[in-house]
């Protein structure tokens, strides 16, 4: 009999391990196949496209683009809509955006700095008085999953956002997180995996720290972690099969009386 259950115990524990396994690689994988579906750049770098979403305004005023063009006849409105709010625009299809006074004005193609100075050009000439606007993409993520205080996505809104930032905002990591092995997912067709180690200074100038548009970043549980896991599903096993066994031995002993 105790054999029986030895062996029994064995194989919970075996399987157990496997599951969490099974587990891991279904994260990463989910992490991959995540990533290959997305746009890759870094964000500096970003060339808007179609469906991007573009947020300008005159920063000196702290003005929408409808306010400080209040006088101009043709409205934003009557472009077909393609504004979505006070600040924000869509890139359509063409790769154009509506802006008020301009018409149609086609962005796809350029950085954001490209962007921001090709518009305020146009302005410049016959609308504005030296002009000075902002321009960013807000509709550029990171997902976070795993061991974070909120997993989730992120939007990156400004140039150069590094990986210490995105975790900043999602709360840090968790006390179950193994800060020595964190993920960082990004590629088209063909995800590359990079393994950043947070316990060693030194990574604060790895220039693998800044994050792109897509990227999945994924932290893993750490060893001690792990084992308490492994722990905890060993003994929510175990627990109801010992009941049954030490059941089934005084049940057998009463028998033999």
């Amino acid at each position: 009999m105790r054999y029986i259950t030895t062996i029994y115990l064995f194989l919970a524990f075996t399987i157990t391990s496997c599951s969490y396994k099974q587990t891991q690689v279904l994260l990463q994988q989910n992490a991959t196949d995540t990533v290959a579906t997305k746009s890759y750049a870094n964000i500096s770098n970003y060339q808007i496209r179609p469906h991007d979403i573009l947020q300008i305004t005159n920063v000196q005023a702290n003005k929408s683009l409808v306010d400080i063009t209040a006088g101009v006849a043709q409205t934003n409105t009557a472009l077909g809509g393609a504004q979505i709010n006070a600040d924000n625009y869509a890139v359509e299809d063409d790769g154009t955006v509506a802006l008020t006074g301009l018409g149609r004005v086609k962005v796809a193609g350029l950085t954001r700095v490209a962007a921001r100075n090709y518009i305020e050009s146009l302005y410049a000439k016959n609308i504005l008085t030296n002009p000075l606007l902002d321009v960013r993409i807000i509709n550029l993520k990171v997902t976070l999953l795993g061991e974070v205080k909120t997993p989730g996505q992120i939007v990156l809104t400004h140039d150069n956002t590094s990986l210490i930032e995105v975790l900043g905002q999602v709360g840090g990591l968790s006390d179950k997180a193994d800060n020595k092995t964190v993920q960082i997912i990004r590629g088209g067709q063909t995800p590359k995996t990079d393994i950043i180690d947070l316990s060693d200074a030194r990574v604060l100038a790895d220039p693998r720290l800044i994050v792109q548009n897509g990227d999945v970043i994924v932290v893993a549980q750490n060893s001690r972690a792990i084992r308490s896991e492994k722990l905890q599903d060993f003994s929510s096993i175990a627990s109801p099969v010992l009941l049954v066994i030490n059941t089934a031995l005084i049940i057998l002993t009463l028998i033999r009386r």
